[in-house]
C-alpha cells in the first residue's frame, strides 16, 4: 500500500511522499525487525526469498507411510474429512469449531495406532489444522519494544533509525544481530521497472501462472495477466470475477504463441498480495 502511495516525477522519487513502514515479527524465541522506507531502502518484497516457504507434507507420506504425528493428522484433514464427511455434506474444516477439532483429533489418535505413532495432542492438532505459529510472551514483548523504539527515533529525530533489519534469538542464550537487507534493483515491488519471464514460446499460460504462485519472489494467490494485442487490452485469465474466468479458461490450455504473444511482449498482472500492477517483459527462449 505504502508503495502505491510514492511519486515520481521523471523517474526521479519524490521523498516528500515516503511514509516509513516500521515492521517486526515472531516465531517461538526468534524474532526480527525492520525499517523500510519505501522506495530507498529494501522493502518486504526484496527479501521474500528470505522467508521459509509454508510446510506441506508429501501426499505419498500421509497417505501410506505417515512417521509423525502430524502426517496422521492432515491424513485426517485432508483425506479422511472429504471422504465421510462428519457434519454434512460440504461442510469445510473450521479450526475455530471445537467440534471438528475434536473429531480430527479422535481419528487421528485412530489412525496413529496403526502406525505405532505417539504424540498427538488437542493442542497439536488444533495447531496443525490452524497453522498456528508458536508465540513466547518475552520474544514478543522484544520484538514490539525495538518496533516501539524505532518509531520514537523517526518521531522525533532523536537517533539515526535501524539501518534496517534486526534479528533476535533467544533459544540458546540471548542472540541478536542487525544487518543492511539490500534493496533489489529488479524488485516488482519498489523498482518500478518490468520483470522478466523467460518462457518457450511453446509454453502454456498455465505454465505462466503456476510460476507467479510458487515462485519464491512473488508468491501471488489468485494473479490476473492482461496484455496488449493489437492495440487494445485483453484479459488473457482472470480468477477472482465467475464469469470473467469461465470465458478465460480455455486460455490456460494455450501456448502464448497461440495467444498471439511475441518475443518482448509486456504482461500486466494484479493480484491481492500486490497494491499496484506489475509489469513482465515476456522473453522467448529458443
Amino acid at each position: 500500500m505504502l508503495m502505491s502511495l510514492l511519486n515520481y516525477e521523471d523517474g526521479v522519487l519524490d521523498t516528500s511522499s515516503i511514509i516509513p513502514l516500521i515492521d517486526g515479527g515472531t516465531e517461538g524465541f526468534k524474532g526480527n525487525a525492520r525499517v523500510i522506507l519505501p522506495g530507498m531502502t529494501a522493502c518486504i518484497d526484496c527479501t521474500l526469498e528470505l522467508y521459509p516457504p509454508q510446510i506441506n507434507f508429501p501426499m505419498c507420506t500421509i497417505a501410506t507411510m505417515p512417521r509423525l504425528p502430524e502426517h496422521c493428522i492432515e491424513y485426517v484433514r485432508i483425506l479422511q474429512w472429504p471422504k465421510e464427511q462428519p457434519f454434512g455434506e460440504g461442510v469445510e474444516v473450521d479450526g475455530d469449531e471445537p467440534s471438528h477439532i475434536q473429531w480430527i483429533y479422535e481419528k487421528s489418535l485412530e489412525r496413529a495406532a496403526q502406525f505405532s505413532i505417539v504424540g498427538i495432542t488437542y493442542r497439536l492438532t488444533q495447531g496443525v489444522v490452524k497453522r498456528i505459529i508458536p508465540a513466547v510472551a518475552s520474544t514478543n514483548a522484544v520484538i514490539a519494544a525495538v518496533c516501539a523504539t524505532e518509531v520514537f527515533k523517526i518521531a522525533s529525530s532523536a537517533y539515526i533509525p535501524l539501518n534496517n533489519y534486526l534479528v533476535f534469538n533467544d533459544v540458546d542464550g540471548l542472540y541478536t544481530y542487525t544487518f543492511e537487507a539490500e534493496r533489489k534493483e529488479n524488485c516488482p515491488a519498489c523498482s518500478q521497472l518490468p520483470q522478466d519471464l523467460q518462457f518457450p514460446s511453446s509454453a502454456k499460460l498455465q505454465e505462466v501462472l503456476d510460476y507467479l504462485t510458487n515462485h519464491a519472489s512473488f508468491q501471488m494467490k489468485s494473479p490476473a495477466i492482461t496484455a496488449t494485442l493489437d492495440g487494445k487490452n485483453r484479459t488473457l485469465y482472470l480468477q477472482t470475477v465467475t464469469s470473467i474466468e469461465e470465458k478465460t479458461r480455455p486460455n490456460l490450455t494455450k501456448t502464448l504463441k497461440e495467444l498471439g504473444l511475441v518475443h518482448g511482449q509486456e504482461l500486466a498482472v494484479s493480484d491481492v498480495t500486490t497494491p499496484q500492477t506489475l509489469l513482465f517483459k515476456l522473453q522467448f527462449l529458443s
